[in-house]
């Protein structure tokens, strides 16, 4: 049912109260699908992000079991900031190209990229380079400014976030890959994959009213992409997101992925010097089993380019 009145929004038909269990965007992994060798998380560094991203996915098996033939997959980077690459405001636009080509590389039917940016969409859209990276790469790049394309769903189980706005493609496509880059923020203390999420709902402001980090964290009972992967090429370590200067951007040329979101995110705040305690959000959705903070008791995979 779901799906069935998402794909009706997509078509144009009415917004619909989506209520029950959590949408979890990729087929259910299977004992063939994820075979005991394969690494819980990946962590590349010491190369450029398609070299980076190519191993970290040949580590978990393989782009084709997250993506099947034929799926629609939503490729959500960060795309919030009307700011150059070099900045690393926003995800790195080689990083976005390479995953495009890999998901039609595997037979996707049709791949989407959007964000509901921060600031005026079109011009993060271009100053970023994303868009020009996702279309020439085979991408559909969609706006994620106008509240039409968004529908109400409720969140199972939460005690902060009851309901919120998402967006149609989310809920419609077969495959969600995370790609948010990792940064330093005032008020999450980080934001990766977790807060990432937040670009694929309509009013983040409603997260700021009613707490910042039990929404992030809560966001995550209802939409758990299929795999994450975190840019850490260029981290921004102080003043994020809106008054980093160039001192506070970092060159770490690093890259993280697992399907545990939880899990990702406790790697990456550790390039920032900070704790899943202090990124409150990530501490909250592990208590909430949404995924694993116990990174010594996890199979980490580490390739040095």
């Amino acid at each position: 049912m779901q799906r069935r009145q998402a794909l009706k929004a997509l078509a144009g038909g009415s917004a619909a109260i989506v209520a029950g269990p959590h949408l979890l965007l990729g087929r259910k992994a299977s004992a063939q699908d994820a075979p005991a060798a394969l690494p819980d998380l990946v962590a590349v560094r010491n190369g450029e992000p398609a070299a980076m991203v190519d191993k970290a996915l040949e580590a978990l098996g393989g782009i084709g079991r997250f993506v099947p033939k034929g799926a629609s997959v939503v490729v959500k980077p960060n795309i919030g900031w009307a700011r150059e690459p070099e900045t690393g405001a926003d995800t790195n636009p080689e990083l976005v190209k390479r995953i495009v080509e890999l998901c039609l590389n595997a037979g996707a039917a049709k791949v989407y990229v959007f964000d509901h940016s921060v600031s005026p969409g079109r011009a993060c859209y271009e100053k970023s380079g994303i868009e020009a990276a996702a279309k020439a790469a085979g991408a559909i790049v969609v706006p994620g400014d106008d509240p039409k394309h968004y529908q109400k769903v409720e969140i199972p189980n939460a005690k902060t976030l009851a309901t919120v706005d998402v967006h149609e493609l989310v809920l419609g496509s077969d495959v969600l890959i995370n790609v948010p880059v990792l940064k330093h923020h005032m008020g999450s203390k980080a934001t990766v994959a977790m807060k990432n999420l937040m670009g694929v709902v309509w009013d983040r402001r409603a997260y700021h009213k009613q707490g910042l980090h039990p929404c992030i964290a809560e966001f995550c009972l209802f939409c758990k992409p299929a795999l994450n992967i975190v840019d850490a090429y260029r981290v921004t370590v102080a003043n994020g997101p809106q008054r980093a200067r160039p001192e506070d951007v970092q060159t770490q040329k690093m890259l993280l992925a697992s399907t545990d979101i939880v899990a990702v995110d406790a790697a990456a705040v550790r390039v920032l010097g900070t704790t899943p305690q202090e990124a409150n959000h990530i501490a909250m959705a592990a208590d909430l089993k949404i995924g694993r903070l116990d990174l010594d008791n996890l199979d980490i995979r580490r390739v040095a380019l």
